[in-house]
Formats: C-alpha cells, structure tokens, sequence
C-alpha cells in the first residue's frame, strides 16, 4: 500500500475494504461540505449507491452522518467527539497550549500550532486575536507543506534528499495567486528559513496574510510541527512583522522542541 499524508503502510492482507468504504464516505464531504444524497456519495466514493446507503445507514445510526433539513446527508456531531479524543491525547497540544496562550498574549496576533504530516500541514491549535476568516482560521484545516510557512520551516531541518522526495510527491497547485509552487523558488524559501531559523510567507494561503513559522523538534531533531504568528498586512510591513515576532516564535517552537 502507498504512504500518502497521515497514512501508515500496512499488510494487504490485513486491510478491510468494508472500513475503508465507510472513511472514504465521511471523507467524501472534505472538499464540499454541504448535504449530499447517496447518489453523490456513491459517485464521490466510486461505490455503487446500494453500498452508499447500507454505509449510509450505519453511520447515522452511530451519529457520525447525520439527516440535514435538505434530506441529504451531512456530517455528524460524533465527529467533534473523536477531534476532541485526539486533541487531548496528543502530548504535543497539551504541551503548546499554555506556551501558545502566553505567545498569543505577548504578539497580539493570531498564534497557531501545526502539526508535520509529510506532504501537508495540518493546524491543531488556532488561538485568534481578532475578527477573521472562518474557515481558513479552523482547527483541522489542512494546507500543503510546501507552501505553508509552517512547512517550509520544517523541511528547512530535513535532509536535501528528502526535501526533494517530498516536493515530488506534493500536488503543487496555488491557493492563491501569490502562492509559490516553482521548484527554484520553493527551495529558495527552505535554504531561507535555515538561514534564518524560521520561515514566513506572504499572502500564499489567504490573500491579506503574512505569517512566519519556527519548527518544532523531537527528541531526534526531527520536525513534528511548528508554531505560527500571523497577522494582516493592513497593518504590518513584512519586515516589521518579521522583526517583531520572529524571535517570539523561535522561542516558543524551542520551548516545545524535545
């Protein structure tokens, strides 16, 4: 089996498709959240539609999809039960929570922890300062490694060779129009943030953006995630929101390194 993102390689033979259809399901509404009907799920899942209902079928009765108004299927709350579950087994978050709430209380900006997850960034803790973006400031958003500054600072301590495995495997498409995809400029980014000891990016994930990243290390010095300030660019110039909070996250990300 291929290693993708978050995905361990396992025996075949050890693998049930029957659990695998039904995560393919609840996965089936990560690109468009709203109401399906088994019909969309059976086409977004590449089942047929008497398997989408009889999945359909267990999830709603375990809670994890759940009837909208529309009569489609939507996710379920018992959802929120097993985010909850893994946030608070994770000895990482419960660590950079109280370093993140002093963090946040020292910048006055939008503090965040991502967590490392090969190809892609995934944001665990979001501590906002301010009104902003709905969905783009929500825990368990997941943005590509390449362009996130979070990424960047930790392909910054991995080995060139991997650093290059890992931008083959990633789908370089933009989010934005300022987002960099380019191999060159890519690199260009990586070779900064070792210089530097963080990295930062501008307007690549949400136009009106900037953000700078310094990497969490485990006791191996092997990047496991990385602590994030952003803030608007109404309001800072990129030096001087580098100058001001590089070093507050630099010190922040050593506090949680092991």
């Amino acid at each position: 089996m291929t290693k993708t993102a978050g995905v361990t390689a396992v025996d075949e033979r050890l693998f049930l498709q029957s659990v695998a259809r039904a995560l393919d399901v609840l996965e089936a509404f990560a690109q468009s959240p709203r109401p399906k009907s088994l019909g969309e799920i059976a086409a977004a899942t590449g089942i047929n539609k008497s398997a989408a209902q009889r999945i359909g079928q267990t999830l709603l009765a375990r809670g994890y999809l759940e009837r909208a108004d529309s009569g489609g299927l939507m996710l379920g709350r018992r959802l929120l039960d097993r985010s909850f579950d893994y946030l608070r087994s994770n000895p990482l978050i419960e660590r950079a929570t109280p370093v993140l709430m002093e963090l946040r209380k020292l910048a006055g900006e939008r503090v965040d922890l991502s967590l490392f997850d090969d190809t892609m960034t995934i944001y665990a803790i979001r501590l906002q300062s301010k009104r902003e973006t709905f969905y783009a400031t929500l825990p368990g958003r997941r943005i590509p490694t390449f362009l996130s500054s979070g990424g960047r600072a930790c392909m910054a301590q991995m080995a060139d060779a991997e650093v290059d495995d890992l931008l083959a495997r990633s789908d370089r498409r933009a989010i934005t129009p300022k987002s960099r995809t380019g191999l060159p400029e890519i690199w260009e980014k990586v070779r900064e943030a070792r210089v530097e000891g963080y990295s930062w990016a501008a307007e690549e994930a949400l136009i009106g953006e900037v953000v700078l990243a310094a990497a969490v290390l485990d006791g191996n010095r092997r990047p496991i995630g990385a602590v994030h300030v952003a803030g608007s660019l109404s309001e800072w110039s990129i030096p001087d929101f580098r100058r001001r909070f590089s070093p507050l996250a630099i010190e922040a990300a050593r506090a949680l390194s092991t």
